[in-house]
């Protein structure tokens, strides 16, 4: 099985980082860790690195596990939600996991996320995590 977390460092990033480590313990399962950044000139150079340290981060809490990891860090000229759709399609992904952050009846109405999309558009099932999860 191959899972593919929508990395960015947040709790509920981690969260879903989380959850993705103990099923892939459970399974048997490779794990693909991902960041998706615009690119280009609107990229600074203090968010690639600490883009960089995160996906360093998620690669060592899933070794220490010993569980099969790639990470990558992606600049493809997307928008992060049909970046992780297309990674999801060329990888042929068996499960993703991403964070979703609660919002009021308001926010919900203008969402537009990231998650969202991925919901909507992914090529596998989708789990999403709103909290920490150990």
């Amino acid at each position: 099985m191959r899972f593919l977390v929508a990395y960015n460092g947040s709790d509920v990033s981690k969260a879903a980082l989380s959850l993705a480590r103990t099923h892939a313990e459970t399974f048997g399962a490779s794990v693909f860790v991902v960041t998706s950044m615009g690119g280009g000139r609107a990229e600074k150079p203090e968010e690639i690195a600490k883009a960089t340290k995160e996906l360093e981060d998620a690669e060592q809490f899933l070794s220490e596990k010993r569980i099969a990891c790639e990470v990558h860090q992606l600049a493809r000229g997307m928008t992060a939600g049909e970046d992780l759709v297309s990674f999801a399609e060329e990888n042929e992904i068996d499960q993703i996991y991403v964070g979703v952050q609660k919002k009021s009846r308001t926010q919900k109405i203008i969402l537009g996320s990231t998650a969202q999309y991925v919901i909507l558009k992914a090529p596998c099932p989708v789990v999403s995590v709103n909290r920490w999860t150990t």
